[in-house]
């Protein structure tokens, strides 16, 4: 089997080498080890420093694109190169280089389709109180949309199957770890957790600026995936709230109406008339959406009958 371990980097020239230099040299159930660096358009020595300790492949982005374009650069990458199983770490060093055998096993083993480190269950506690709320809240919400038992969301130090690998086909352009997830619930992918330490955070995050841009922007990309995966309940859910609404205010009406007081309220025939047109139309737009939905999913299966025929 083949092990590659991707590394997306963006200007870290100071970490690279020593991340590179922590990773394994053999594992067992491993035939063979490879690295790769995906350079997301570094304007420092990022790119010479991993070089000089001896990476076995380097992708470079023409520019700096993001992670999720990184994430999506070295997940072709590693199917080019006929990889089993797929490593991603970061290039900071926070994830502990040793734990992956441990994480590469329940794959070996036919047990599971992702492996995601855990931070969150170790003790003692990484983060602060509140961040730590924060990510557990956040991980409840999408293991409760993707129906996965994922236990930290957005842990990027993760394993995937070469069946994962391949149907891996990100959209957002700020993260791969949720939408991941929610792909992985989708196509029913047995998802594993291993509780893993981090080394010590040598620098703050490059992905958000504070706390409340990664909540936001989180958010919105929960939504946007939710909505471009499963339509069909996003809109009818909508569109059914606005019906039911539209109901009571018509038997209000009625009411008033049959007991002589219904000149006073023809606002609520207005309003009804509204609640009841977007409803119908939230439930059209679903429709539509599901339409475009199987339509994406049958160009997915096709991409990946492709890519086993290739490579396979």
């Amino acid at each position: 089997m083949k092990l590659v371990i991707q590394i997306p980097c963006w200007n870290e020239e100071k970490t690279i080498a020593e991340t590179i230099h922590s990773l394994p040299k053999q594992v067992e159930g491993i035939d063979s080890i490879e690295t790769v660096i995906i350079d997301d358009g570094s304007t420092d020595n990022t790119v010479k420093q991993a070089r000089n300790a001896g990476v076995d492949a380097i992708v470079q982005l023409p520019r700096h694109q993001g992670l999720a374009k990184a994430f999506s650069a070295g997940t072709d990458a590693a199917i080019k190169r006929n990889a089993d199983i797929l490593v991603n770490t970061d290039a900071d060093h926070q994830y502990p280089s040793d734990q992956i055998e441990h994480l590469v096993a329940p794959i070996i083993d036919g047990k599971a389709d992702i492996v995601i480190g855990d931070r969150l269950s170790y003790k003692p506690r990484p983060f602060s109180p509140i961040k730590m709320f924060l990510e557990r809240l956040g991980s409840f919400i999408v293991r409760l949309l993707s129906k996965t038992t994922v236990n930290d969301a957005a842990s990027g130090f993760r394993a995937f199957s070469k069946e994962a690998l391949q149907s891996l086909v990100i959209h957002d352009t700020f993260s791969y770890t949720l939408e991941t997830l929610l792909l992985a619930g989708m196509k029913k992918f047995r998802i594993h957790n291993i509780t893993i330490p981090i080394n010590e955070v040598k620098r703050k995050s490059r992905l958000f600026n504070s706390v409340s841009q990664y909540i936001l922007r989180s958010w919105i990309t929960i939504t946007r995936i939710y909505l471009m995966y499963h339509p069909l309940k996003f809109f009818v859910s909508i569109g059914i709230c606005c019906l039911i609404s539209a109901l009571y205010i018509g038997l209000r009406f009625l009411i008033f109406f049959f007991s002589g007081n219904g000149s006073g309220h023809i606002q609520s025939l207005i309003l009804l008339a509204v609640l009841a047109g977007m409803g119908f139309q939230c439930v059209i737009l679903g429709l539509i959406g599901d339409v475009i939905a199987a339509n994406r999913r049958l160009l997915e299966q096709m991409r990946l009958r492709q890519l086993k025929e290739q490579y396979d």
